[in-house]
């Protein structure tokens, strides 16, 4: 198997992370973004194997970039400009398509738009492969089993804090954009705008978590990733309250790290609670640093997507892995799953 994959968007901050773990698994990267000077400096830091500038308005660059790379992941937001330019070069190069968007539009469009040309051309895209969108799907996955429906499903988020990257803030700008200073939920099957403020209540959380307020209705990525193959007629999505406040403070510091990997001290729990007919079941993630943990979930994706390359069209991860068994292929330092 080609083990050199093209990492676009060498200047970000979960770059970082997704570059450490490629290496640490033996892979080549090609580092890919606009800015030269960064990209040699960042590249002089962590041993990417190669420079090639490229933009997303030159799909000449691009093709330059991907040349050669047996997968392409995507780790430059806004992902609303980026991942068509993307999918577009990986298109022609025919090669499989990976990307860490946490936009819940840009998620949804890329599933719209591209699954009939990914289909004929024979190749996989999965977007928002990432700790929204992705995680939360394996965990879901997961929770209802061989259960072939849900009543509902829950997903709740703690995290003991949220700093921010710059790509994290420029996407929420994005967003904020398109929806015209409303707020969009996941109801009664589909994506909808509304003017109302989302309705607080409580979540109880595992130990040592326990009982937090929460905002109901905060919608992520998971709710095109869920959706897209689990069935089930309702979709609640949670976050903790103080979380929401750090993303949206004055401060525009990013996250700081407290160790040599670059992770910093947040912590993070997802649970995840499937209802069917008067049973329940559940699944539970606990870890450190939002941003980091993303990195071997999208590198373990793109491995298996080239290990089986007769998926073709957009998919979410639960569609195409054993959810289980690749969450409990996770080799994160205190990362911790607990399923059915």
């Amino acid at each position: 198997m080609n083990q050199t994959v093209t990492v676009f968007g060498a200047t970000g901050h979960t770059w970082q992370f997704v570059v450490a773990e490629l290496h640490r698994r033996g892979w080549s990267v090609i580092a890919s973004g606009r800015d030269a000077a960064r990209l040699e400096a960042l590249v002089a830091g962590t041993g990417a194997t190669e420079v090639r500038v490229a933009t997303i308005d030159d799909p000449a660059s691009l093709d330059r970039a991907l040349a050669g790379a047996s997968a392409v992941i995507n780790c430059a937001g806004p992902f609303a400009d980026t991942a068509a330019p993307v999918i577009d070069a990986a298109l022609r190069a025919g090669i499989p398509y990976v990307d860490i968007a946490a936009e819940v539009e840009a998620v949804a469009d890329t599933h719209h738009k591209y699954d009939v040309p990914a289909r004929e051309a024979g190749i996989a895209i999965l977007p928002a492969m990432a700790f929204y969108g992705g995680f939360g799907d394996l965990l879901a996955t997961a929770a209802m089993g061989d259960w072939e429906t849900a009543d509902e499903i829950h997903l709740a988020y703690a995290l003991s804090s949220w700093r921010p990257t710059a790509g994290t803030r420029a996407s929420g700008v994005v967003s904020k954009g398109r929806r015209d200073g409303r707020r969009l939920v996941y109801a009664d099957g589909r994506l909808q705008l509304r003017d109302d403020a989302a309705p607080v209540t409580t979540w109880a959380f595992p130990n040592p978590v326990g009982v937090q307020q929460v905002a109901a209705e905060f919608t992520t990525a998971d709710s095109v990733t869920i959706p897209r193959h689990l069935r089930t007629t309702t979709l609640h999505s949670y976050m903790t309250t103080a979380a929401i406040q750090d993303l949206f403070a004055a401060d525009p510091r990013p996250p700081t790290a407290t160790d040599a990997s670059g992770r910093s001290a947040q912590t993070f729990l997802i649970e995840v609670v499937a209802r069917s007919r008067g049973e329940e079941r559940r699944a539970v993630a606990r870890g450190r640093d939002i941003y980091a943990v993303t990195a071997p979930l999208v590198v373990e994706a793109t491995t298996r997507l080239l290990e089986t390359p007769s998926a073709a069209g957009v998919f979410a991860p639960g569609e195409l892995f054993d959810a289980a068994k690749f969450l409990q292929s996770l080799d994160v330092d205190g990362l911790t799953v607990e399923l059915p």
